[in-house]
């Protein structure tokens, strides 16, 4: 299999994720008193049944090109008030569609603990 075209390079990520942790980390650390998750692990089984249901659902509601959008997310229970992430189909694969609220997003992938850089 190649290489998807809209790879980036480890340097690349490493500079994105640095300008994260210099301009938001700081911020989040000032605002909660502590340091917060900066990445979240999902299972690559979990993320393919992920993909396989949006493209059957989409499917389903005549929805050709759906995509999947990262939403940014926090806590706030006994158990963590730490910040994850949750994909929520849209549809379309344009960076400006509608959220499909007919499907459920995935959550409760591992927030990696503690934060380190890429």
């Amino acid at each position: 299999m190649s290489k998807p075209k809209n790879c980036i390079t480890v340097t690349k990520a490493k500079a994105l994720q640095k300008n994260w942790n210099d301009t938001r980390a700081v911020d989040i650390k000032r605002a909660k008193g502590a340091k917060d998750v900066n990445a979240v692990t999902f299972n690559i089984d979990q993320l393919q049944e992920f993909i396989d249901y949006v493209k059957s659902e989409s499917a389903k509601q005549r929805i050709a090109n759906p995509g999947i959008r990262v939403y940014f997310a926090a806590y706030n229970n006994a158990v963590s008030d730490k910040a994850t992430v949750f994909l929520n189909a849209t549809e379309s694969d344009d960076g400006n569609a509608a959220n499909n609220y007919g499907i459920d997003p995935l959550n409760f992938g591992d927030g990696l603990w503690p934060p380190y850089n890429y």
